[in-house]
């Protein structure tokens, strides 16, 4: 890693701590400048504004978020099989402790600044979830119904989130049985079982 590389990490990696003891408005960039062990002028080489820092903070999350390869349909396994294998993946990444942190950091500022929410939110739009192909590819071979892939995405992970993310989110853990996984999987494969 270069020496300037190394420089923005360690200034990101000491945003995300200011940002997470003392919230988006009380962070002061000399304090991030400080614990990161640059000047603040090598802070606003890199980040022209305490937002910019931010925003690059919120990228770097959506980044973790896209990193999750698709997941491709096999007409060999059992579906419901596919989807829970594809789910207990997207868990694992989603509620590892530093994304947990980096959720816990952003959303709170999200939910102060609706200006940023939204432009946050439209970045999102754009993003496939790793469950949309395997989910798009099973209502083409016929084992699902056909529907649009990403909003039965968007309702499959919503019930899946409610059960594993945020308790871990809110309460810093999971008391959630395991067995709750395949109860969201057989509710979603009930409403989009195929016509026959």
């Amino acid at each position: 890693m270069k020496r300037t590389e190394k420089k923005r990490k360690d200034i990101i990696d000491a945003a995300i701590d200011e940002f997470r003891e003392q919230g988006f408005l009380g962070a002061k960039t000399t304090s991030i400048a400080k614990k990161a062990n640059v000047s603040s002028r090598t802070l606003y080489n890199h980040f022209e504004s305490k937002e910019a820092l931010f925003d690059a903070i919120s990228e770097i999350m959506l980044e973790q978020s896209r990193s999750m390869q698709p997941v491709s349909y096999d007409p060999d396994r059992d579906f419901a099989e596919q989807l829970k294998d594809a789910l207990w993946y997207y868990v694992g990444v989603i509620t590892e402790e530093t994304a947990i942190g980096l959720n816990r950091m952003v959303l709170s500022e999200l939910i102060r600044d609706l200006d940023r929410s939204r432009r946050f939110f439209t970045q999102t739009e754009t993003h496939d979830y790793p469950m949309t192909r395997l989910i798009s590819e099973a209502m083409d071979a016929g084992v699902i119904r056909e529907a649009d892939p990403a909003f039965a995405t968007n309702q499959l992970l919503g019930l899946v989130k409610n059960f594993f993310f945020w308790p871990e989110f809110f309460l810093g853990e999971n008391p959630t049985p395991k067995d709750v996984l395949d109860d969201c999987v057989a509710m979603f494969l009930a409403h989009y079982k195929a016509d026959v």
